[in-house]
């Protein structure tokens, strides 16, 4: 099967759709692989480091959509500027086209290539679960972009990001405000906080305050309890009382902070507007504003899309290609993401479209130009009803009675067998032995015992206090040992221990201090958990 790669015809967009290392990959799943020429140019890929990883280069680019059975792309198709047609026209008929897509909003290009008889895979709809994260290609972009919104404020901003003690002055550490805490967030907040910034975060999902808070961000919240997690890890639209506590949290913090960075959306509606003009007008002269969400509207009232403008001093980014802006680095993530999708549908060898695949269902757009999007709800489980009147499990009185005499009754002549043996090897071993070691050996069997008795017959839920009473049992054994280690008083004092002892002890003295510290880390471990 061959896996072709055309060049990208969107103005400005610099990615690919395959990098040499994932083009090696795809050779390894069985895949031929065909590169347009110059395709990866703009990415910083030549065609020799294409060929190096055994792909053919064309230069005919009708050709290599006639010939290709899979078509890996980045953006949608649209029209060619060279060829002056559509690049749907190219797409054959039983042929597999793979790239972002966004069906809700291109329902026309869809049915134009369901008209080809093809295939077609978007790369935005795979759902996000577990199996699905290494064909992400939505959290690959979004880390890119949050990464880059960064950069990009930093290139607009007139100051250091970390704050300075200089023989000329001190230098404060800027603020940065991230709203939003998804992936493109907390991307965003992991590279200003590596630039030395002071950052603080917003989002309505509770589930973001510990992610936050782990980056070394602190976490902005408002007196109203709402959760705003939504489908698929998104967040939800809030209600009216919610929007207008975080518009006011928003209102005092634009005056204090010197950058912000948003990244809400709300998937199949417009971006919600979150800075409004008046905020903008509140923040310092020299400020930046980062719009993550331009390309669906913008959460700031003054975003142009694409455009980068200055309002009252303050600078508004609305660049909609930010991984693009990155590109090397993209397209190897998204390559990545491709070659996982395609080993997953078998590869070259067992290739084949499952309908019973989670991931490939819900990516699929159309099946040989029959359509397949949106897949079908999963069938909520069917709680089975309680019977009214259910079957008692507790039997009577009276039956338990006749089972425990039906019952036969164990015998306790063996045990006292047992008893009687041990009893009787333990009379002839005091008959024998040493009353030291006597004492010593009475110690010993009672410690097992009780040792026993501790492990065996606590509650589970005081098991994090049982391994304080051990680590202090340890110690006591700790310090028996040490004194059996040290060494003989002056004068050669009879009764001390011989070698045997002496190692017996170090052993002991390392397995202690093995439960010992090996206790207060499992410890420390049990109660973090609860302090989340």
């Amino acid at each position: 099967m061959l896996v072709a790669i055309p060049r990208e015809v969107r103005p400005g967009e610099r990615r690919v759709a395959a990098t040499p290392e994932s083009t090696a990959r795809l050779k390894k799943l069985g895949f031929d692989v065909a590169i347009e020429t110059g395709a990866g140019e703009k990415a910083s890929f030549s065609d020799e480091d294409y060929q190096a990883a055994g792909a053919s280069i064309v230069t005919d680019v009708t050709e290599l959509w006639a010939s290709a059975d899979i078509v890996l792309k980045v953006q949608p198709p649209e029209e060619h500027p060279d060829l002056g047609i559509h690049e749907a026209d190219l797409i054959q008929e039983k042929q597999t086209l793979v790239s972002f897509i966004w069906p809700a909003k291109n329902k026309q290009l869809i049915e134009h290539i369901a008209s080809k008889g093809a295939t077609l895979l978007a790369i935005d709809q795979v759902p996000r679960v577990t199996r699905a994260q290494k064909m992400d290609a939505l959290s690959s972009m979004a880390n890119i972009a949050g990464y880059r919104a960064v950069i990009e404020a930093a290139s607009f901003f007139g100051r250091f990001f970390t704050g300075q003690m200089t023989a000329a002055g001190k230098v404060p550490p800027a603020k940065v405000l991230v709203i939003g805490a998804g992936v493109a967030g907390l991307a965003a907040i992991g590279a200003a906080r590596g630039l030395g910034a002071i950052v603080r975060a917003f989002d309505t999902r509770p589930a973001a305050k510990e992610q936050v808070k782990s980056m070394g961000a602190d976490f902005l919240e408002v007196t109203l309890l709402e959760d705003g997690t939504g489908e698929g890890g998104y967040s939800k639209e809030m209600s009216p009382a919610f929007i207008a506590a975080e518009m006011a949290l928003f209102a005092s913090q634009a005056r204090d902070v010197d950058i912000i960075v948003t990244t809400a959306l709300i998937p199949g509606r417009p971006a919600p507007v979150l800075i409004t003009q008046a905020m903008v007008e509140s923040m310092r002269s020299g400020s930046v504003i980062v719009d993550l969400a331009a390309e669906a509207g913008g959460n700031c009232g003054l975003t142009r899309p694409g455009e980068v403008i200055v309002h009252r001093g303050v600078t508004i980014i609305g660049y909609v290609d930010l991984p693009s802006r990155l590109a090397p680095t993209a397209s190897q993530l998204y390559g990545t993401n491709l070659t996982h999708l395609l080993a997953d549908m078998g590869g070259a060898k067992s290739w084949h479209v499952d309908l019973d695949d989670e991931v490939i269902r819900g990516s699929l757009v159309l099946l040989e130009g029959e359509l397949m999007w949106p897949p079908p709800k999963k069938p909520e489980p069917e709680l089975k009803s309680r019977p009214k009147n259910p079957p008692s499990t507790i039997p009577p009185p009276e039956a338990k009675k006749l089972e425990e005499r039906a019952a036969p009754k164990k015998s306790g002549v063996g045990s006292a067998v047992t008893l009687a043996i041990i009893a009787a090897a333990l009379v002839g071993l005091g008959l024998v032995a040493p009353p030291s070691f006597l004492a010593h050996f009475t110690v010993f069997v009672l410690a097992c015992f009780i040792g026993w008795q501790v492990v065996w017959n606590v509650t589970p839920a005081l098991h994090t206090p049982l391994m304080s009473v051990t680590n202090a049992i340890s110690s006591i054994i700790a310090i028996g040992a040490l004194v059996q280690i040290a060494p003989p008083l002056v004068g050669g004092a009879p009764g001390r221990p011989d070698e045997l002892i002496r190692w017996l002890a170090v052993v002991g003295i390392a397995l202690t201090a093995i439960n010992m510290f090996g206790g207060f880390a499992v410890t420390r471990r049990m109660l973090a958990m609860f302090r989340k």
